[in-house]
């Protein structure tokens, strides 16, 4: 199946990804940490995150990038992702329910490509972001 391709002239400033919601679970941090490398025990470790005064262990910054990323990506195609950043707000916890949000904030055409520029965020259940940023993706 062909690439999605994120068609410039089709759409506008206001413009909203589909959503998509993923409850953290902590087979998720257990998952995310072998496939990183990551094993830092604040993510997998509860008495560990308990002794340093946390109420649980909590998700890696990196796996709540990445969920944010697939909405992203579902939205503009993988190929056409130029730029993505973020800025990590709050940590995330087990048993959160995360929603994504893909916003397009502008378009323009810089040095002959056709660009939108995206508003991003990753939210759970009580609207609390837990990521936000932005991202560039060429449109044809």
């Amino acid at each position: 199946m062909a690439e999605a391709k994120l068609r410039y002239d089709e759409v506008n400033i206001g413009d909203e990804a589909p959503s998509f919601t993923h409850k953290l679970t902590r087979t998720d941090l257990v998952k995310y940490a072998g496939a990183s490398g990551d094993f830092n025990p604040m993510h997998h470790d509860e008495v560990a995150a308990k002794a340093a005064g946390l109420p649980s262990v909590f998700g890696h910054g990196m796996l709540s990038m990445g969920l944010l990323g697939k909405a992203i990506t579902d939205y503009v195609g993988i190929g056409n992702l130029k730029s993505y950043k973020v800025r990590f707000t709050k940590q995330t916890w087990p048993d959160e329910e995360l929603t994504t949000k893909v916003v397009v904030r502008d378009k323009k055409e810089a040095d002959g490509e056709r660009l939108v520029i995206l508003d991003v965020e990753l939210a759970n259940q009580d609207g609390e972001v837990k990521v936000q940023g932005e991202a560039v993706a060429s449109a044809a």
